[in-house]
């Protein structure tokens, strides 16, 4: 069974801080993605992503990193800053072409001097609502398309996969169209 490994957040002067404890995946990332949604619509500039206790990245998860980092950037001066992302993490952004998109332990940032202080003010972040089988079938497409569009060799590796999720959410909305068929 896979369980779903928790997303803290918080708030602070000149950033939004976003860590994840286990497996960065398709489970745990619409909390990711929600939180950072929130913070770009309220005007955060800066979002921080905290890797060190994150024990390694499906591409869902990836796919929403990708996307919050394309969301900042159309706002000069945005950026996704990834803090201690560690050999592994950062081998799998970087492999993906998403170093790119993102600064993987910037040298200079504003939470430099106080990551043990952010850490230790944390909370578990829950969103309103759970997510139905067809929201998160979406959410898991919309991740790889944004992997797709990052570079030709993720398009590539990931056609089958995006086609794959377009036919089973087609097949999803059908079903939940249809009076008495499961979902």
């Amino acid at each position: 069974m896979t369980t779903e490994c928790p997303i803290l957040v918080g708030i602070f002067d000149g950033f939004s801080w976003i860590r994840c404890e286990g497996k960065g995946s398709f489970l745990n990332s619409p909390a990711l993605k929600a939180f950072s949604l929130e913070r770009i619509a309220a005007g955060e500039t800066c979002l921080v992503v905290d890797l060190q206790a994150c024990t390694g990245m499906d591409s869902t998860f990836m796919g929403t990193l990708a996307g919050m980092a394309s969301r900042l950037s159309a706002n000069d001066g945005a950026a996704l800053q990834i803090a201690d992302a560690g050999e592994r993490n950062r081998h799998s952004l970087e492999d993906l072409g998403l170093d790119f998109l993102m600064e993987i332990d910037p040298g200079k940032a504003v939470w430099s001097g106080s990551v043990d202080a952010v850490r230790a003010a944390l909370k578990p972040h829950r969103p309103v609502t759970a997510l139905g089988q067809i929201q998160r079938t979406e959410h898991v497409l919309e991740a790889h398309k944004v992997l797709s569009e990052t570079n030709e060799r993720n398009l590539r590796a990931f056609s089958n996969v995006v086609t794959l999720l377009e036919s089973e959410l087609e097949t999803k909305q059908k079903q939940a169209e249809t009076p008495g068929q499961p979902s």
